[in-house]
């Protein structure tokens, strides 16, 4: 079109993906997923660097033709510079797709590109089109509540303190707590004392100023980052369109960005009520559903200890089962103290925790917590042996695999460094089981989107937070679809253990989570 004067416009663009829209990306293939895949720790796949990196060629890259504009303004202002990366750009896409569908034949990723990470383009497209509606004035009457809320906080820590001072400010936090109210296990840097959260957090529980600090930083960031930073993504629809990344996570999981709609805080109440403002359209309500302890789940299958598959399979509480077996005493007669240290040892486990880590969870001593671990292994051996087993082959091979033959490669693990080398183990172990359960739930998405299109449904999938799917449903279809999410979410893989997942039903998401 540029060839032949005609100009570009935003309205092309649309109308090339629109285009774009009605391929089957199951015939298509996403050079950029491609090296993603046989490389997830990279920070970016730039064409150029695909490019370089797959056909030893050299071209411009996108900042040096486009600096910080929009295509739209590059057309406009270097129609032949924009001409030549586009050009250089689909060059090397189709170079590149055989010898990138070649490796990933190679390193077993072929069936995973092809039946997963393609078909989740078309899912992901159809969610960001579909977008979340988002009440800007209850947005900002959250705003407004939550102000309060720090005010009254920055009242009561100056009355604990004896003096007014910026809360904000490191420098000023740390003299007042070290040196004013002589608080102990001060810790000096060049600047000051830290005031970083682990030092804060150790101190909290014995200080009441602390515990106040700390409160009133979530409540701060909770205001800038949500309550202020959401209002300015909401669009002319009322609807807050966020971008869903395929090829940001190392284990594979699906991330959100501008906004960040996955990391809506949920441990504090007062971060939970921000929920209320994201509503369904006109005519709908919101169907949630998210699995069950997905990654305990993971592990009872790859590490095939048959008494935690038979705690599954027999419906049993897992936490109130782990804390019978480690504590020694009969299931109904389990403590909610009981259960909540054995749910820690249970979620820290998967993670790689180490006695330390668990005894500043737990607020234990060190040598407890590592009684607490052993005895976990001892009532669940097979996970030790996968755990031991899974580390030694990722220092063999330079990576660990899901289920699906997904890679995550560890290079730590030949670090001469011990942290750097323990940070590889904790890796190791959690990756495989980690990037399985975002592997399940991508082809959950996927099914369900499918699902819905090919009964023509008015109720759209709009939103993925790790192990939670949200579904804008049509209120004369929501028991139709509810039926859908649980069946295909459920019967996304055949695991030796169940999988589990609830469907909740609201009038916003607060409500439906």
């Amino acid at each position: 079109l540029q060839k032949k004067g005609i100009k570009l416009t935003s309205f092309h663009m649309k109308q090339a993906l629109k285009f774009c829209s009605l391929l089957d990306v199951k015939k298509c293939f996403d050079v950029k997923i491609a090296a993603y895949l046989l490389n997830p720790v990279k920070s970016d796949y730039e064409i150029d660097d695909i490019a370089k990196e797959f056909l030893d060629l050299t071209i411009k890259t996108k900042t040096e033709v486009f600096g910080k504009n929009s295509f739209v303004k590059v057309m406009e202002e270097n129609p032949d510079g924009f001409l030549k990366f586009v050009c250089y750009f689909s060059y090397t896409a189709r170079k590149a797709a055989p010898v990138l569908e070649k490796r990933l034949e190679e390193e077993n990723m072929l069936s995973l590109f092809r039946d997963m990470e393609m078909p989740l383009i078309s899912t992901l497209y159809d969610m960001e089109k579909a977008g979340i509606k988002t009440e800007a004035e209850s947005l900002k009457s959250y705003g407004e509540q939550l102000g309060g809320h720090i005010g009254q906080l920055e009242e009561e820590i100056y009355k604990m303190a004896g003096e007014v001072f910026n809360i904000n400010s490191p420098k000023q936090l740390g003299e007042v707590l070290f040196d004013h109210l002589r608080l102990p296990n001060g810790k000096k840097t060049k600047t000051g004392y830290s005031t970083a959260a682990d030092v804060l957090e150790k101190l909290a529980a014995e200080y009441p100023i602390v515990s106040k600090i700390l409160e009133y930083r979530q409540l701060a960031k909770l205001k800038s980052t949500y309550a202020d930073g959401l209002a300015v993504y909401i669009e002319e629809d009322g609807r807050i369109h966020s971008n869903f990344n395929q090829t940001i996570t190392a284990t594979g999981r699906i991330s959100s960005t501008e906004p960040n709609l996955q990391n809506i805080p949920i441990k504090m109440e007062i971060g939970r009520l921000i929920r209320k403002v994201f509503v369904p359209g006109e005519g709908c309500i919101f169907l949630d559903a998210d699995y069950s302890q997905i990654e305990l789940r993971v592990l009872a299958h790859m590490s095939g200890d048959e008494k935690l598959i038979e705690a599954y399979k027999s419906g049993q509480d897992i936490h109130r089962a782990t804390a019978s077996e480690v504590f020694h005493v009969p299931f109904e007669e389990v403590t909610p103290l009981q259960r909540s240290n054995a749910k820690a040892v249970n979620f820290g486990i998967v993670y790689g925790i180490s006695a330390f880590g668990l005894s500043e969870d737990l607020k234990i001593s060190r040598k407890e917590a590592q009684e607490y671990i052993d005895k976990y292994f001892a009532t669940y051996p097979k996970v030790k042996e996968f755990m031991d087993s899974t580390v030694k082959k990722a220092r063999e091979d330079g990576y660990v695999t899901t289920l699906f033959g997904r890679r995550r490669p560890i290079p730590e693990l030949k670090s001469s460094n011990f942290m750097q080398r323990s940070f590889g183990e904790r890796v190791a172990m959690n990756s495989p089981i980690q990037g399985t359960a975002a592997d399940i739930i991508k082809i959950a998405m996927i099914r369900v989107n499918d699902e819905l299109k090919a009964r023509n449904l008015k109720s759209r999938l709009i939103l993925q937070v790790h192990d939670e799917l949200v579904i804008e449903a049509d209120k004369e279809e929501k028991e139709q679809v509810s039926g859908i999410l649980k069946t295909k979410m459920q019967n996304a893989v055949a695991l030796t253990v169940p999988l589990e997942a609830e469907v909740n039903m609201g009038n916003n998401w607060y409500e439906a989570k």
